[in-house]
């Protein structure tokens, strides 16, 4: 229910129940619950690794759930590539399961986002063909999440469609700018004031 409302936290939280009450119970359901405890973590952008937990670390190498623990430490590593290698070479443990495979889109949009994030950051203009490149996907899908972080307001900027651009831009300069015309402002309007008060 929480992985449908797009509450990650909670369906992690809840996972980690599920995956504890099976593991003590001996049920073989708790490698299903771990991987799902694997996706929600992922989805809801966790710097904390699953398998690092007493409770998960001993499923850590379980064939079942060595294709999620590498797919994990891709994502947190931001490798897009070895990421989409993982998914395309453990097809039947993780793209043959119906539930993560209605979340592998979210979880690609995810790590493309980090790593977009990470790109992006030491640059002010930076072409979109080389993002695409980077990104692993067509200059069309880079434009949409580049779009969508743009009204998310995780990057401050805009796309400069003519020459495949993307130009970031700082907040802070335009801030400073409307500081310095509003004291301006405030001084003139002193002036005149002081200026009608001796005329009168």
């Amino acid at each position: 229910m929480h992985m449908a409302e797009r509450q990650w936290a909670e369906a992690a939280t809840d996972f980690f129940e599920a995956f504890k009450n099976y593991d003590e119970a001996g049920n073989q359901r708790r490698i299903q619950c771990l991987k799902y405890l694997v996706l929600a973590n992922m989805l809801m952008e966790s710097e904390v690794n699953p398998f690092d937990g007493q409770e998960a670390k001993p499923y850590k190498n379980d064939p079942e759930i060595l294709a999620m623990t590498n797919l994990i430490a891709a994502y947190q590593r931001n490798e897009i590539i070895e990421f989409e290698k993982i998914l395309k070479s453990n097809r039947r443990t993780i793209m043959d399961d119906p539930f993560i495979r209605n979340y592998i889109e979210d979880l690609l949009k995810n790590v493309r986002t980090q790593v977009l994030l990470k790109l992006i950051k030491p640059y002010t203009r930076i072409r979109i063909p080389f993002i695409s490149k980077e990104l692993n996907v067509p200059e069309k899908d880079v434009e949409q999440l580049l779009v969508s972080l743009i009204l998310d307001n995780r990057i401050e900027g805009h796309i400069d469609q003519v020459n495949r651009l993307l130009e970031r831009s700082d907040r802070s300069k335009g801030m400073k700018k409307y500081t310095a015309i509003d004291k301006w402002n405030t001084q003139l309007r002193s002036l005149y004031q002081a200026v009608s008060n001796r005329v009168s």
